[in-house]
């Protein structure tokens, strides 16, 4: 929640498993639970820079490393509030005891944020093919808001807390307790270390009960523990965290190999929308080591979101219910914070975020000279393909001409600084790949002989 006082390729079926094999209704039972979990779920809501891909529905995403996300049912919302604000912010999803899921949000229709609102919404699922049971759910009477919901399972108790960011005359974190998420305690104090808070996750790992926050006061992002999880139990552990200017909505992941942990932040300025991350093999240690952008992609526009790990049978279910994207993007290998778009008709590289947005999306259709090679047919401008022309590369509408055709097609091979990745040889002059200068895109002549940084130059990840 951006608290505002002062005035991150299409996947394919997990290994062994086909996406078109698997059942969209895998039934959730108590046992699911306890299945070994092989890819992970993100929900968000969207903005861009500019506000013009604002939306205030559940949106979900799948990524079978943690790392590198697809947006399903093409970055569109798979369900939208209908009471209340009619919009959700922060959303939080939790897998119960029983094994299927619950998702709380924020009641917050834009970015009205001195709107004062007691209210959280909730959905029930099984498996995430469908949301039922909707609800909004008063957890107090304050005249204050009720942001950034998390929720844990308290073994002690025996229900499971609701954390929220809240305000009694400071920022806090308050708590409700439930059986159900359809009625809840009394509200009370949480956390409260004697300086503003906001946008608390909580995660259980064995005994121990973890709280990430952001400190209001500095911007930075902590970690706190308890041995209890009970309210006014937590102790700061970890130093302050903060990559770009300003983060907020800190979300602990555990990697459902068990070898590790990740840390994931919102990041609102100098630009709205991008999120950084962090890594640990112990998150008990405290130390947070920074993540290199070329190891993560977050989802396309995604704000204030949470993460929780999918058996492969739920994963394969979501595919097959709510589809893989049907565009791709270019991210940089050197400039791993920018990608492939076009700009008044020219090919570029600029850092994401931007808008208009989809001027980065392109559908990689078969050859237009070869359908062994690819071409880039913009998502924006679907008349339009990228093609070189005396060497630089911009975006053109099909004139159907064979020269357009051999210009517009490219030859997809390992990439030449990274074979993980990919790169793209020039049809009609083999000796040249695509790549980018001072930003620009542009063939050169290149081969494995090439110096590292042109061979970089020329080396992208066909990502989501």
């Amino acid at each position: 929640m951006h608290l505002r006082r002062r005035t991150f390729v299409q996947l394919t079926g997990l290994s062994g498993l086909s996406v078109a094999a698997a059942a969209v209704g895998v039934a959730a039972t108590p046992s699911a639970a306890a299945a070994a979990n092989a890819a992970y779920v993100f929900v968000y809501f969207t903005e861009t820079p500019n506000q013009s891909g604002a939306n205030y529905g559940l949106h979900v995403a799948v990524s079978t490393d943690g790392l590198n996300w697809a947006p399903l049912n093409q970055n569109n919302p798979v369900v939208t509030p209908t009471a209340g604000t009619l919009g959700l912010r922060d959303p939080f999803i939790l897998r119960k005891q029983d094994g299927t899921f619950v998702i709380l949000a924020t009641d917050l229709n834009g970015t009205d944020f001195g709107q004062n609102n007691q209210y959280l919404h909730v959905w029930d699922s099984a498996n995430l093919t469908s949301f039922t049971g909707y609800r909004r759910v008063k957890m107090h009477n304050l005249a204050t808001h009720t942001w950034a919901p998390t929720a844990f399972w308290d073994a002690a108790r025996g229900q499971y807390g609701i954390v929220y960011s809240a305000n009694n005359g400071s920022d806090v974190f308050m708590v409700n307790y439930t059986s159900d998420f359809r009625t809840v305690s009394a509200n009370q104090v949480y956390f409260s270390p004697g300086f503003a808070v906001l946008d608390g996750d909580v995660v259980v790992d064995g005994s121990t009960f973890y709280l990430y926050y952001k400190n209001l006061g500095n911007g930075l992002t902590y970690g706190a523990r308890s041995s209890t999880g009970a309210a006014g139990s937590f102790t700061t552990y970890t130093g302050g965290l903060r990559q770009g200017n300003a983060m907020e909505a800190p979300m602990l992941v555990r990697s459902n190999s068990g070898a590790g942990w990740w840390l994931w932040g919102d990041s609102f300025s100098p630009v709205n929308n991008d999120y950084y991350a962090w890594s640990t093999s112990n998150v008990g240690g405290g130390a947070w080591t920074v993540l290199n952008q070329r190891d993560y992609t977050p989802p396309l526009n995604a704000k204030h979101g949470s993460i929780v790990g999918v058996t492969a049978a739920e994963y394969n279910g979501l595919v097959s219910r709510w589809g893989l994207p049907a565009w791709v993007r270019l991210k940089s290998s050197n400039f791993p914070d920018r990608y492939v778009r076009h700009a008044d008709n020219v090919a570029r590289l600029d850092a994401y975020p931007f808008d208009p947005y989809q001027d980065q999306l392109w559908k990689m259709v078969p050859g237009l000279a070869d359908s062994a090679g690819v071409s880039f047919q913009s998502v924006n401008f679907p008349t339009h393909y990228l093609r070189h022309f005396n060497y630089e590369v911009r975006l053109d509408a099909n004139d159907n001409t064979a020269a357009f055709r051999a210009d517009a097609t490219f030859t997809r091979v390992a990439g030449l600084a990274d074979p993980t990745w990919s790169s793209f040889r020039s049809y009609n002059f083999p000796d040249r790949y695509l790549r980018h200068a001072n930003y620009l895109l542009r063939i050169d002549p290149l081969s494995g002989a090439s110096s590292a940084s042109d061979r970089q130059d020329a080396t992208f990840k066909v990502t989501s």
